[in-house]
């Protein structure tokens, strides 16, 4: 009988991967053909604490990346929120900056959990030298050492430092874009929401890459085959509860903390949000977009087929990913009135 037992569970254990690896594969058959690459027939892992611990101890070891050329940046320490640690910035400058210039604050992504402002000096960079405008990229802290509401209200307190230092920064407060990309998106939307509500800042525009928006994603049980690649629906759930302090639950979930949730979006900036179809943000992404529009809030949406999460990222020189990057910097022109 023992041997028997052995033998079910072994078969059991070979239909499962047997059922995973078919699946895998009609998944990678899914994606767009200029992003099927080695790098993602693999499944890559869910985050766990073990894997983001490991990943901030990399973090802190990388070397600075390499800036564009003739872009200048500094690093910069602002009162944070009451009674929390001053908030450390990075302020990028073009090679040439007009007077009352358009800027960016640039939030990071990596699931509330992870990354930085520092490993996004690139992005931070190209966006100053591109579009000739003042950026700054703000290094919130993390959950779930600190849960929301703490990295949002870092990032409204990098958002009110640019109005009130907007003479001394050679900015026009008023030309002020939310820019944000996976989490940074999702606290870049959130902070469109809070700032409308607290009305002393009045951002003018906010790009969303891919944002995450719901934590309600996080409580459903079938994905229709989206989050196969590199952010996982495992990932989503620590993302989530690290950040709320607690289990998404599906009745609510506190005020800003999941700009979805908000009842009306009537009176929020212009938006462009890109995702892509295999991402396993889409469904909530492409929903906040119509709500968006159907509140009177104009929002380009822009949906690629056969596209993961962060694929620009991923695949940068793909033309896929040049057109959607291309489309995010004509919205942020047209948004800061550069053209």
């Amino acid at each position: 009988m023992k041997s028997g037992r052995l033998l079910g569970v072994g078969a059991a254990l070979v239909l499962g991967a047997w059922i995973l690896s078919t699946r895998r594969a009609a998944s990678y058959a899914r994606l767009h053909p200029e992003l099927r690459s080695p790098f993602v027939r693999f499944r890559s892992p869910p985050f766990t604490r073990g894997v983001v611990a490991l990943m901030g101890a990399m973090q802190a070891r990388a070397k600075a990346p390499v800036l564009p050329d003739g872009v200048q940046v500094e690093e910069r320490r602002i009162p944070g929120p009451p009674g929390a640690p001053d908030v450390t910035v990075f302020v990028y400058r073009p090679p040439s900056l007009s007077a009352n210039a358009a800027a960016i604050l640039n939030i990071h992504g990596g699931g509330y959990v992870t990354g930085s402002a520092a490993s996004y000096h690139p992005q931070s960079a190209a966006y100053a030298r591109e579009l000739g405008v003042l950026v700054v990229g703000v290094e919130y802290r993390l959950a779930p050492g600190t849960p929301f509401p703490g990295p949002l209200e870092d990032c409204y307190a990098a958002l009110t430092w640019m109005a009130w230092e907007a003479e001394a920064l050679g900015i026009d407060p008023a030309r002020i874009a939310l820019v944000g990309d996976s989490a940074g998106g999702g606290l870049a939307a959130a902070l469109a929401q809070l700032a409308h509500d607290r009305g002393e800042v009045r951002p003018a525009f906010q790009l969303l890459y891919y944002p995450m928006l719901d934590d309600r994603t996080a409580l459903a049980n079938t994905h229709d085959e989206r989050g196969e690649f590199i952010w996982r629906p495992a990932s989503n759930v620590l993302g989530w509860t690290s950040y709320l302090g607690c289990p998404p639950r599906l009745d609510s979930a506190p005020e800003y903390a999941a700009p979805a949730r908000r009842e009306s979006l009537e009176g929020l900036p212009p938006a462009w949000i890109g995702v892509g179809t295999l991402d396993l943000f889409c469904p909530e992404d492409r929903e906040y977009a119509r709500r968006l529009q159907q509140d009177g809030v104009p929002c380009e949406y822009v949906e690629v087929p056969g596209a993961y999460h962060a694929f620009e990222r991923f695949a940068p020189d793909s033309a896929v990913a040049r057109t959607f990057t291309a489309s995010a910097l004509n919205a942020l022109r047209r948004g800061l009135e550069l053209t």
